[in-house]
């Protein structure tokens, strides 16, 4: 039966915004076998990209039929390898394939013309994430693609309860103006692998609701703190709702059951799940860095006022964390086991020959570097 020729084309938002909205509703993000994540991009189908620097989606068609989607950005970064410690790369993302037409190359296809663009646009890496045991898209990038294997950082989730945490009184913090938080950024992370080298934009789009600082009460931040921690927090709640599917019933009844009984007997400490199934917003946290003895417990005391702050939002229900996987910091991070993703997967692939022996010393060398997580692609 013939299916006619596939053609990949640029999204056109007039003719595509509608019709993409109904595709990504039929597409699960997440692990089959577990709960998975339906994504409400409120209306804009190009809401994970449209703050970054350059970015593109293409759509793919059989004859009227659209059969499948992708989305990428370009930007500057750090990539520690000489001769130069700055590259340009290309963020590949929202990779759907309608289930009736799969296997049928659709997938790479897409890749390999996004990469096209890539190349057009002077891009030095590709690079894309998914979880480490989503084995058909580790097949496609890896085993087809030629991608190779580059990261593993740790993906944290911590649900927002309307119980405010306590904040240590031994603890001074600081909201800092994005002025000084972009030269911190620059003086302290900068080495940083994937550190933007546009992070004033970051700071400065209306998405960041800003940066806070923690050192001990009774040093002064403006001298040099004996321990001192800091991070920003972005609103990813106002670019696209998420909600959870495929849950088992019994996670639906203790959700309502634990909050029907903190509501009729408040001095019970059951821990009380948010509403996930409906669409909910959340809070992501990024460029988290700390100095001294006392940062671990800076860091979660900062993690804390995040929190709280959350909890006054009307649909902020988790927290959203992503660090290294070689980065400490995770031990002070709260989060929830069961929400949270140990090993996210970072795949790389060279797009200049002369790159190819960079990108070899890159990947074999362990991570012991920090990562910057870029919060206009999460």
């Amino acid at each position: 039966m013939g299916y006619g020729e596939l053609i990949i084309r640029s999204y056109d938002p007039q003719y595509d915004r509608t019709r993409v909205e109904d595709f990504e509703r039929k597409c699960e993000v997440g692990p089959a076998k577990r709960v998975f994540l339906f994504t409400d991009t409120l209306g804009d189908p190009i809401c994970r990209i449209r703050n970054s620097p350059i970015y593109k989606m293409l759509v793919a068609e059989l004859g009227n039929q659209l059969v499948g989607v992708i989305q990428g950005s370009i930007k500057l970064v750090t990539v520690h390898k000489p001769p130069n410690d700055l590259a340009k790369v290309g963020y590949i993302l929202g990779l759907r394939v309608s289930s009736l037409y799969r296997r049928r190359g659709i997938g790479s296809s897409l890749v390999i013309k996004l990469e096209e663009w890539f190349i057009a646009n002077d891009v030095d890496y590709a690079y894309m994430a998914t979880e480490k045991d989503n084995k058909a898209s580790v097949k496609l990038f890896v085993d087809r693609l030629s991608y190779v294997k580059f990261q593993t950082p740790t993906i944290l989730v911590n649900p927002v309860s309307h119980r405010m945490s306590r904040i240590s009184s031994n603890v001074e913090l600081a909201k800092l103006k994005v002025e000084e938080a972009e030269a911190i950024y620059r003086k302290f992370m900068s080495s940083t692998e994937f550190f933007p080298i546009d992070i004033g934009n970051i700071l400065r789009n209306k998405l960041s609701l800003g940066t806070w600082a923690a050192y001990p009460r009774g040093e002064s931040w403006g001298g040099v703190p004996s321990s001192w921690a800091m991070l920003s927090v972005w609103n990813s709640g106002e670019l696209f709702k998420l909600r959870l599917g495929n849950a088992p019933l019994s996670c639906l009844m203790y959700t309502k059951s634990s909050r029907l009984i903190e509501k009729l007997v408040p001095c019970v400490k059951l821990p009380c799940i948010p509403d996930f199934f409906r669409p909910f917003g959340f809070y992501f946290i990024y460029g988290v860095y700390r100095e001294g003895p006392l940062s671990g417990k800076l860091v979660r005391t900062l993690c804390r006022f995040v929190h709280n702050m959350a909890s006054k939002s009307k649909d902020c229900k988790v927290i959203v964390t992503e660090v290294g996987g070689s980065d400490t910091s995770r031990l002070h991070i709260p989060h929830w086991k069961s929400l949270s993703c140990p090993e996210d997967l970072w795949c790389i692939k060279a797009l200049k020959n002369e790159k190819k022996n960079s990108l070899h010393e890159l990947t074999k060398t362990p991570p012991t570097r920090a990562l910057f997580v870029d919060p206009r692609e999460v």
